[in-house]
């Protein structure tokens, strides 16, 4: 089953429209007016709607909230708002070609910001972080998974104390922009 789209919502719409339609080369194709639910002083909020690949690919949307109950009183960095690393709460985009893995890097190297680098063997990607505190990443998958990973997922999901697996090094770009 498909993903249709996953909604967050963002304190500066015109920053995440620039980094999601610039940045991440995703398109607006729908927004979305409507009354906050259980306002009592006209409070609104919108919601913007970004294509995040051609033709019918998932979207990924913004509430921009405009009551005053909750505006400015809330956190959109979906991880370090609840005391965890950037990393843990994250997007991830498919990157199904070492081609378009390469332009994205240049592409976010070209806006300025700074980018991770991982290699997790059965796949590689690359990291930045948006306008609202929360990582995206594009991810290329390597390989499949072997039958042996498949067997051992189930074993290392109830195991009070799985085997760890040492992270491999990352390797941070950073821009010459700006």
């Amino acid at each position: 089953m498909a993903v249709h789209h996953i909604a967050l919502a963002t304190s500066d719409l015109v920053a995440t429209h620039r980094f999601y339609t610039r940045a991440m080369g995703f398109r607006l194709v729908k927004v979305i007016a409507v009354p906050y639910e259980g306002s009592r002083d006209g409070g609104w909020a919108r919601h913007a709607l970004y294509r995040t690949s051609e033709p019918d690919g998932p979207l990924l949307a913004f509430w921009d909230v405009h009551e005053e109950t909750v505006r400015g009183r809330f956190r959109t960095d979906l991880s370090t708002g609840l005391g965890l690393p950037v990393w843990m709460n994250h997007l991830a985009f498919s990157a199904p070609t070492g081609e378009l893995y390469g332009r994205m890097l240049a592409r976010w190297l070209s806006h300025g910001l700074e980018v991770t680098e991982r290699d997790h063997e059965f796949c590689r990607s690359i990291c930045t972080i948006d306008p609202n505190g929360i990582m995206v990443e594009f991810c290329q998958t390597l390989r499949a998974f072997s039958a042996e990973e498949v067997a051992d997922a189930e074993r290392s999901l109830f195991d009070p104390m799985p085997p760890l697996e040492l992270p491999r090094p990352s390797v941070v770009h950073r821009s010459q922009v700006g």
